[in-house]
């Protein structure tokens, strides 16, 4: 570790924030940081402003007055996570097409024995960052050298590293996490770095080297001993001459001195006994805290200097060549491989779902065990720090909720006036030159309405992709087409020739014919974000199907059409999960097809390779028609956005004797039967005041589905503002509605399917109000967003 700074920072306000700093301040230093100093701490009172050094360059430029409501809208959702229990301090920079947007201190870096407050030079273990900040570099600095060669073996720099079978791995294969090794060793029976070697000699590959990502320490700590053996220094001194001393992080090593212990964040607590100073990964803490894939303790400072060269700043000639830099951040993974890696850094990966999606498709980083965190995107010349110490004092915390947020928001900043429409799965896939999919032999789940940003289909985009071989197109209900009603047909695809297998006709599962030959099943479907729609139900077989035959499942993500911030309706009881909803979760479950996905994959425990593409420049407040993208019908009923909107209120009394529109030009804008009173159905339900829609009596015949060339009396709905609209609540309106109005003839029992809720049906039943039935859902939304917070990455 270097020596600790000499200037201290200013003092502190409890368990709030230590220092703030404006969107505005340049990257660059200012020679005028005393005056700004005692400037701004005036205006913000007892918060007292700790500003860096000149070596920090981060100070604020002259004219700066009081933080930003974007530094205030960062720094208020990590007050959040921190009162929520999920950490208990952090330190955060934020930087925005290169400037500072947030340098920050918040809450505490210990709470036992006694609290004390996070500062900015708070020194924290980052963990996994060790990989990119220490190790990778000096590989590359080493290939640069001539002294290493990416595509040789490892074995030719450690010869017994090559026995067991893992004499074909390359030092590429280890930088991108393909050498298929297993994750970790065992933390007992060997002491100190020469044990911990001798373990990995005797490991067995858990396959071909390169054949698949498998995230492993096991693959850095190999790097680490070469970079030994190669530059004849162990890796902590080699990192800290060649470069931590080069960018002035002065505060950045292995091994910190006991003398720091008053920066030191604690890292966990093992026996009852708090670790402070020492590594908490347990083999690097059994190496002797110097490892190829941890051991690294930090400052957000000294990262901030780190990231500037990354992104070309002038400090990055002084450890690696422009070059070099462009390669280990652009995608070095084997061609065919899911996951995207560069040389040490994460680019998308499952790894980066938290982070990725927010940034341009140039952005790269890292995360670390302990809940750190970095993320940086040359195109935007922006990056985000966080430092945390997760796991004190008790090993419950969890960073990651609050990296996606900071993460949107950053990104956000960083594409602020910029109109560009979203980048779907197949954009991002197109974008990367469709190297994850390089030699593959795919078959695709798709309709016509999954299309790239040029309005071309995906089944066409990938028929003609350079180095990806389709094989097979399969349908979900509706065909590939997206107009057929009732049972599907397999077929062939006359635009690419390809054979089309239904998922809607004899089987709704990929059978083991039709999966032959296929080592990845892409899949990109259209959802409407409804709980009762059978597109997500039809992934999920698929996923299940695949694992069972070891295929990789890659999702293509798209918007959720309503918005994937709302979350509405009760939960489906468990005993109620069909075909139309393959989990119990509510009427409007706030999620695009990539994290449902996910969330499948994990509360199902699917045994499936899983990769989803991540949409860039999305956010999950955006209705349909603000991604920029062109609504194509995904089933012959929802032929506008309007509908959609529509659909999970008035979808929820389709089970019962009653027509919504199909069949008409506006379906699920109308609802009626020949046996309702429309007028009196629409002045009821106008009394009730539905916020966001308007009801008004109607009449309509139907050309096919329920009551078919029947004259329906009912009532056409018209959104007036589809923010302020629970459409839950609406469907339930109608429901009760009809059942007071009609008792006699309306099949209320029939509904359950839809409604999903016994207890739901059984208030309406009785005359309760609708509006206090809704009121009981929340309890289970509640549980229902914290079980659903685990898989989102938007």
């Amino acid at each position: 570790m270097q020596p600790a700074m000499r200037e201290r920072w200013a003092g502190c306000c409890g368990t709030r924030a230590t220092s703030i700093l404006t969107v505005t301040s340049a990257l660059s230093p200012s020679p005028r940081t005393e005056t700004r100093r005692h400037f701004l701490r005036g205006l913000l009172g007892r918060s007292a402003l700790a500003l860096a050094p000149a070596q920090a360059a981060c100070a604020a430029p002259p004219g700066t007055t009081a933080p930003t409501m974007a530094a205030h809208d960062l720094a208020g959702m990590v007050d959040a996570e921190i009162a929520a229990g999920r950490l208990p301090g952090a330190v955060i920079v934020a930087a925005v097409r290169s400037k500072i947007v947030l340098r920050q201190a918040f809450g505490e870096r210990s709470r036992v024995p006694s609290p004390t407050p996070a500062a900015p030079d708070t020194i924290y273990d980052v963990a996994s960052l060790t990989k990119v900040m220490a190790t990778a570099p000096a590989i590359q600095q080493l290939v640069e050298q001539n002294r290493i060669e990416l595509d040789r073996p490892a074995a030719d720099y450690w010869p017994a590293f090559g026995t067991n079978g893992k004499g074909e791995i390359t030092i590429r294969h280890l930088l991108t996490h393909y050498a298929v090794l297993p994750p970790g060793i065992p933390t007992t029976g060997w002491v100190g770095s020469e044990g911990a070697m001798q373990v990995i000699t005797s490991l067995k590959p858990l396959g071909a080297a390169g054949s698949r990502f498998l995230y492993s320490d096991v693959d850095f700590i190999v790097l680490g001993e070469v970079v030994r053996r190669v530059s004849g220094q162990p890796l902590d001194a080699y990192a800290a001459r060649r470069i931590f001393q080069p960018l002035g992080m002065r505060d950045t090593g292995f091994r910190p001195s006991p003398e720091l212990r008053g920066r030191i964040a604690p890292s966990d607590t093992v026996g009852g006994q708090l670790r402070w100073g020492e590594v908490q990964d347990p083999i690097a803490h059994r190496m002797g805290g110097v490892a190829g894939h941890a051991g690294v303790f930090s400052t957000a400072d000294d990262l901030a200097r780190f990231a500037r060269a990354f992104l070309g700043g002038s400090d990055a000639g002084k450890i690696l060549k422009p070059q070099s830099i462009g390669e280990m951040t652009r995608p070095q993974s084997p061609p065919g491989g899911a996951s995207l890696r560069g040389l040490g850094w994460d680019i998308d990966s499952a790894y980066a779902s938290f982070l990725a999606p927010h940034f341009s498709l140039r952005s790269f980083g890292h995360t670390g065990y302990t809940g750190t965190a970095i993320w940086i995107d040359p195109e935007t010349q922006s990056f985000l720090i966080v430092l945390s110490n997760r796991l004190h004092p008790d090993s419950r915390g969890n960073v990651l909720p609050l990296l996606r947020k900071l993460a949107d928001a950053t990104g956000n900043m960083a594409r602020a006036g910029q109109r560009l429409p979203v980048m779907t799965g197949i954009d991002a896939l197109e974008a990367s030159g469709f190297r994850q999919l390089q030699g593959r032999r795919v078959g695709l789940l798709t309709n016509r309405s999954a299309r790239d940003g040029r309005g071309r289909r995906t089944a066409d985009v990938l028929r003609s992709a350079p180095g990806v071989r389709m094989m097979a197109l399969f349908s979900p209900e509706h065909g590939v087409d997206a107009v057929a009603e009732g049972q599907v047909s397999s077929g062939r695809d006359p635009a690419t020739g390809l054979p089309v297998h239904s998922l809607y006709g004899e089987t709704r599962r990929p059978t083991p014919e039709m999966l032959s030959g296929l080592d990845t099943l892409v899949i990109d479907l259209p959802d409407v974000g409804t709980r009762y729609y059978t597109y997500a139900t039809t992934m999920a077989y698929a996923m299940e199907e695949a694992g069972r035959h070891r295929i990789q499942v890659m999702v293509l993500d798209r918007p959720n059409p309503i918005r994937a911030d709302i979350v509405q309706g009760p939960v489906l009881d468990p005993d109620l999960v069909s075909f139309i909803t393959y989990l119990p979760m509510p009427t409007r479950h706030g999620m695009t097809m990539g994290e449902l996905a996910r969330l499948y994959r994990g509360e199902r425990n699917i045994d499936v390779r899983l990769q989803v593409v991540a949409m860039r420049r999305y956010e999950r407040t955006q209705w349909f028609d603000q991604t920029g993208l062109g609504w194509v019908p995904p089933s012959p009923n929802l032929r506008r956005l309007e509908q959609a909107v529509l659909y999970p209120g008035v979808a929820m009394v389709e089970g019962a004797n009653v027509s919504v529109g199909r069949g008409t030009d506006t379906p699920f804008e109308v609802m009626g039967a020949p046996w309702i009173d429309g007028v009196a159905l629409a002045r009821h339900l106008g009394a009730r005041a539905v916020a966001g829609v308007r009801i008004d009596p109607v009449s309509f015949t139907p050309r096919e589905s329920a009551f078919a060339g029947q004259s329906c009396q009912g009532v056409r709905f018209t959104i007036t503002d589809r923010n302020k609209l629970d459409s839950s609540l609406l469907g339930l309106e109608l429901i009760a509605a009809l059942q007071q109005l009609h008792p006699d003839r309306f099949a209320i029992d029939r509904t359950i399917g839809l409604l999903g809720s016994r207890r739901s049906l059984e208030a309406t039943k009785g005359g309760a109000d609708p509006a206090a039935i809704a009121a009981s859902w929340t309890a289970d939304l509640e549980a229902y967003r914290l079980k659903r917070e685990r898989y989102l990455m938007y």
